[in-house]
């Protein structure tokens, strides 16, 4: 059932290589700092969707002569 990167005790070595890494009480900091990522991520790719779908289209019209 589970296969690959995400395997239970794949998930379960990485947590611990953390937890030596960067011990427990710096956890909830890197969490934080990881949302605040996230949520800015987020926030900027709906503002240059929004820019984008904005933006009219203009078409050259091709002229025959």
């Amino acid at each position: 059932m589970f296969e690959g990167l995400f395997a239970p005790m794949h998930l379960i070595v990485i947590l611990v290589i953390v937890m030596i890494i960067f011990g427990p009480g710096k956890l909830p900091e890197l969490g934080a700092s990881l949302a605040k990522g996230i949520k800015s991520f987020k926030s900027g790719m709906k503002d240059l969707k929004d820019e984008v779908n904005a933006t009219p289209i203009e078409h050259k019209e091709e002229k025959t002569t």
